[in-house]
């Protein structure tokens, strides 16, 4: 017999080709397979009346056949196989495709139990298309498993059943704790999750396996923190923070402070800071991290802030000598436009510490780019560079202080967990004189207002932005613009006596450059791009923005490419045209209309499209979950959360016998952690 950690093709029943479609399913061991959870169930225990199951649920009926099996050839490789049911309540018909083999063993007066989905005939009968059809003798709770056209969920069925007879996993969850919460064993729960006895013992192992997921991943985050909380020497022995204030020619908001004082506390202890602060389009991260690379330089190191592009890193660099003017701290740019020879100068005065802060992208990653006494590294935009940048980076230093930095609102519950091993700050409130964009919703019919308005403003000085989804004709659904077509359109049309300028992410890095250089010099009045501005410069002038199908964007993408505007101190206004008519798609357009507080925004996309589709394809470093759900289980976030802690204060490292069995699964979950980052 197997056990658990056998490779899949070592089980019975599958072979070397059953074998490579389960590894491309994410199924690689005997175990992995018993965590394949089913996505659905198909209920034989109760069927319902054929008279009253009309609608969207797929339901059981039981019901007899009344008419022969007629055969119908509609063409090459499409047979259709026709019949007529009937429970006494009503009568249906049934189509069948392609399957002669199940059509020739149903036979006209006798009774079967049938799955699927009944829809409405019109004028004919209800209609019953490709049912799952099975003698009347099938009972209970059936399994329906995510296929693949060369896995069938029935098949998987079969291969799950085979693998319990290769015993169970040890439990991860202490007992005690399952005993605090009322949690079934893990073998229990396996059982009831692929087979249930009822539906009530399906939710005892639901409850059971999402509690699980949340506590293994929390404990694990947070061991992981406490490894990067290395002991060093603190690097700021005196705190600075007011003698950088005096530099500003404006204040602070009470959010910034807060987040300057957690990171100099974190600075001024004993373990290294790992700190994400958090804030809002426009909230101001720039200046907490200056106030922190000030008190670094001042407590005699050198501070390292690294951007995803180089217009991005020009900026911060200028930002950071603006602040530091009237002081002897000395800031150099790093990029790849840098030319060799001043670059192999510059890294020189980084080395010798004759430089205190570089500032740069991915170029001070080189392994000759070196540091007399890095004291804090700082990543901008954090989730645009892979973890492998943030390490290089990191190894570059000592045991040395991280800031990442994100302007991307992530609901806090969900922020605990994405962020588990790091301590979050966030900046929740805007600085003074920042306005309230006006945000309107329109449909295309009146698209050529939307122009005028938008000529309005660029007469007026100001610039704007025309966001469109996709890029090229090949990628367009009907319906859908692109970038490169509108802007042929729109150049040589209706914006033909402006500068208008195209930016998209198929470009090359340096064309991209060079276009948003052009851009905030004022070259160009308008710019129309996808959404490679998501995350980019401020262009302080640029006061108007069409988000074209803005349907196809999530809320928080709106919020974000609505924040490209409105940081000069003028009127500025978004205007999202959308032909959609869908419910809850307008729902979503109605938040980002009404709503500017960028967290509450991301609370309703997560609310409205959940956890997965709200974190899109970012790089958000967590393991796809199997069963929970970030924002439907809060309850059960909180309360893995806080068993996590537990256990972590009585065995911090997880040596006892009790805790063997979750130390295993969370170095499993570090193997997923490397798979999803690298």
């Amino acid at each position: 017999m197997s056990d658990l950690n056998s490779d899949i093709r070592f089980l019975k029943g599958v072979g070397e080709k059953r074998a490579a479609v389960l590894y491309n399913m994410g199924i690689d061991t005997i175990g992995a397979l018993l965590r394949y959870y089913p996505r659905d169930y198909k209920d034989f225990s109760s069927p319902v009346p054929l008279a009253n199951c009309m609608g969207e649920e797929k339901v059981c009926i039981k019901a007899k056949i009344i008419s022969p099996v007629s055969e119908h050839y509609i063409r090459k490789n499409m047979t259709l196989f026709k019949f007529n049911i009937s429970d006494s309540t009503a009568v249906c018909s049934v189509t069948l495709f392609n399957n002669k083999y199940l059509a020739s063993s149903l036979h006209e007066g006798s009774e079967y139990l049938f799955y699927g989905k009944i829809t409405d005939g019109g004028s004919f009968l209800p209609a019953l298309v490709s049912p799952e059809i099975s003698p009347v003798g099938a009972k209970g709770i059936h399994p329906i498993y995510k296929a693949s056209e060369k896995m069938s969920s029935k098949a998987l069925e079969k291969l799950v059943k085979t693998a319990f007879s290769c015993g169970f996993p040890d439990d991860p969850i202490p007992l005690e704790i399952r005993e605090k919460y009322k949690l079934c064993p893990l073998c229990d729960a396996l059982m009831n999750i692929h087979f249930p006895k009822n539906f009530e013992a399906l939710k005892r192992a639901e409850r059971r396996l999402v509690f699980e997921e949340l506590f293994v991943l929390q404990t694990g985050l947070m061991l992981l923190k406490c490894q990067k909380k290395q002991e060093q020497s603190p690097v700021i022995k005196k705190d600075y923070t007011n003698e950088f204030l005096s530099l500003l020619p404006f204040s602070l908001t009470s959010a910034q402070l807060r987040a300057i004082n957690d990171c100099v506390k974190d600075m001024s202890g004993k373990n290294k800071m790992n700190r994400l602060v958090e804030g809002d389009v426009g909230s101001g991260k720039t200046a907490v991290a200056a106030a922190l690379i000030y008190n670094t330089v001042k407590n005699g190191f050198q501070a390292v802030m690294m951007a995803p592009t180089e217009i991005l890193a020009e900026q911060h660099f200028k930002t950071l000598n603006t602040f530091f003017k009237d002081t002897d701290i000395s800031v150099c740019l790093l990029t790849g436009s840098v030319t060799k020879l001043k670059k192999n100068k510059l890294k020189g005065q980084l080395k010798s510490g004759e430089i205190n802060v570089a500032v740069g992208t991915h170029a001070l990653l080189t392994d000759d780019t070196e540091f007399l006494n890095a004291g804090l590294f700082i990543t901008d935009e954090q989730h645009r560079f892979g973890v492998g940048q943030r390490a290089a980076l990191a190894q570059k230093g000592r045991v040395v202080n991280t800031l990442v930095m994100s302007a991307t609102p992530i609901p806090r519950t969900l922020g605990l967990v994405i962020y588990g091993d790091l301590d979050i700050s966030i900046i929740d409130e805007y600085p003074k004189g920042r306005q309230k964009i006006e945000t309107y919703l329109i449909d295309s019919r009146i698209r050529a207002r939307a122009f005028n308005y938008v000529k309005k403003h660029l007469d007026e000085g100001r610039q704007g932005y025309i966001v469109c989804p996709l890029v090229e004709e090949g990628e367009t659904d009907e319906g859908i613009v692109n970038a490169q077509d509108y802007f042929e359109k729109v150049k040589n049309g209706p914006f033909s006596d402006y500068n208008v300028g195209l930016i998209h992410g198929k470009m090359k890095p340096s064309q991209k450059e060079k276009v948003m250089r052009q851009f905030k010099d004022g070259e160009i009045d308008l710019l129309v791009c996808t959404t490679v501005i998501e995350v980019g410069i401020d262009v302080p002038n640029a006061a108007i923005m069409i988000i074209e199908n803005a349907e196809r964007f999530g809320l928080s993408q709106l919020h974000q490419l609505r924040g490209r505007i409105g940081r000069g101190g003028f009127k500025s206004t978004c205007i999202l045209i959308s032909d959609a008519k869908n419910k809850t798609t307008l729902e979503r357009l109605g938040a980002i209309k009404k709503n500017s507080d960028g967290f509450k925004i991301a609370e309703e996309d997560m609310r409205l499209r959940g956890p997965g589709d709200f974190l899109g394809k970012r790089q958000h470093g967590l393991p796809e979950l199997k069963i929970a759900d970030l924002f439907a289980d809060t309850a059960s976030l909180k309360a893995a959360g806080e068993s996590a802690k537990h256990i972590l204060s009585t065995d911090p490292e997880l040596k006892s016998a009790e805790n063997s069995a979750l130390k295993k699964e969370i170095n499993n979950l570090y193997k997923k952690l490397e798979n999803t980052q690298n």
